[in-house]
């Protein structure tokens, strides 16, 4: 059994300056470890938008009437605020899970060898937009859950989880310069696909901002716009990304494109699916509180799907924490 290494002053100091060097310089992660850290973080920003959905769908989301505190004179629930207010706080811990698995992938990331700058960049940039959106989803609470603010809200959540997807993906390719995989063509389709999805949540978050589910029992403002309406030119944005989809996948059938961007659109193109059964169920039963709830989730997998096929269009070679980098049709096959 190996004993403990003797930590000396100048180590003490070493690692109160600079801990990430510190533990850098100490600890070489594997490959799989830095690709599981970035997956960490990836999840748990989901996990984190579909919580936030449940606050919502329960009507907590005033049930910590104030922030940073849950009450005045209490950081915590009390009894008194019932399950209101234990739904609540107990999302709010969560954004420390969150922020421990984004730490954790900050860590790998920067002890990975050959050190890449361009991870760690992706790392703390998830950083920043967690800090960014507790502050406002506190100012989300200080003025009574106003639905503009929850939009973004939701919005910088989506931010977080594209940054993920793109820190997850680079994880497992190498440094080397992005080489295309199809041609323009086929890339000015897919960016019509991101705009559209784009849109398309971004409409989401307006029929949420208007619908029946404000997110607390209270009488809580709402978008002054009609929610039907909203609701109906939202499930033609959907149509329009299930379209492009599907010409998508009879294009790079045609051009006989790599198995890669193939198999995500045809990943894509079920999840969407999927979330549109969901979609229709719930308009034609009322918004049922669940149902809602996985339309949430399946937002969240729609739009780490078209990442995926945007990010499957090329490759980056060369080194990758000194092994190897894998080969495309490898790397995303086995995704």
């Amino acid at each position: 059994m190996k004993g403990v290494p003797n930590v000396t002053r100048a180590d003490a100091v070493a690692a109160v300056r600079n801990p990430l060097a510190f533990i850098a310089a100490r600890w070489t992660p594997h490959p799989r470890t830095v690709q599981r850290a970035a997956l960490a973080a990836l999840l748990m920003s989901v996990v984190i938008v579909v919580t936030g959905g449940a606050v919502r769908l329960t009507g907590s989301g005033l049930g910590c009437p104030t922030w940073p505190e849950c009450t005045d004179g209490s950081l915590t629930t009390t009894r008194a605020m019932g399950w209101h207010g234990a739904i609540e706080f107990g999302n709010r811990m969560l954004t420390y899970v969150l922020c421990a698995a984004v730490g954790w992938a900050i860590v790998a990331a920067r002890s990975e060898k050959p050190r890449r700058r361009s991870l760690t960049r992706l790392g703390w940039t998830q950083f920043w937009i967690v800090m960014s959106n507790a502050v406002l989803g506190g100012i989300v609470v200080l003025v009574g859950l106003n639905p503009y603010t929850v939009a973004a809200h939701f919005l910088l959540s989506t931010a977080l989880i594209t940054v993920a997807t793109v820190m997850w993906q680079r994880t497992r390719e190498g440094d080397e310069a992005p080489r295309p995989l199809v041609g323009k063509a086929v890339q000015q389709l897919v960016w019509f696909l991101v705009v559209a999805s784009a849109l398309l949540i971004a409409v989401g978050t307006v029929v949420t901002g208007a619908g029946p589910h404000a997110g607390d029992s209270r009488e809580v403002d709402r978008m002054h716009v009609d929610w039907e309406t909203v609701a109906k030119g939202h499930a033609v944005l959907a149509w329009i990304v299930v379209t492009l989809t599907f010409a998508l996948w009879f294009v790079l059938k045609a051009v006989d494109a790599p198995v890669g961007p193939l198999h995500r659109t045809r990943e894509l193109f079920l999840i969407l699916l999927g979330q549109g059964v969901i979609g229709y169920v719930q308009y034609f039963t009322h918004l049922p509180e669940l149902l809602v709830g996985f339309h949430m989730f399946g937002s969240c997998l729609v739009w780490i799907g078209v990442l995926r096929v945007l990010l499957s269009l090329r490759e980056r070679t060369g080194v990758t924490a000194g092994l190897p980098g894998p080969s495309t049709e490898s790397a995303l096959t086995n995704a």
